[in-house]
């Protein structure tokens, strides 16, 4: 699902708010989970899952085309865990916890 479809659905499901202001929320939402991960700190949304980052090391690389060696510098990328509720609901349909 596109971030345009999720604000469709939004919208169809809840006539009584605007396009606009639906299309907002979610921009804010994603805007403020980018910032913390930015800070490399932890973002958890309880039954959904956590967002963190993970550091890796330098490390060696090769270039496939030529086979030399490619040094490829430390960085951070973006990690998701899903949260127990919402791997339930992946593998058994849409029944939650209780």
């Amino acid at each position: 699902m596109t971030r345009s479809e999720l604000i469709q659905q939004l919208a169809s499901r809840h006539p009584e708010l605007t396009s606009n202001d639906i299309e907002m929320s979610v921009r804010l939402i994603l805007d403020k989970i980018s910032s913390v991960l930015e800070n490399k700190a932890r973002v958890e949304i309880r039954g959904f899952g956590t967002f963190a980052t993970l550091h890796r090391p330098p490390r060696n690389g090769h270039n496939p085309k030529t086979g030399k060696v490619v040094k490829v510098p430390a960085k951070y990328v973006p990690h998701f865990r899903a949260g127990k509720e919402l791997r339930v609901r992946v593998n058994h349909g849409n029944s939650s916890i209780r």
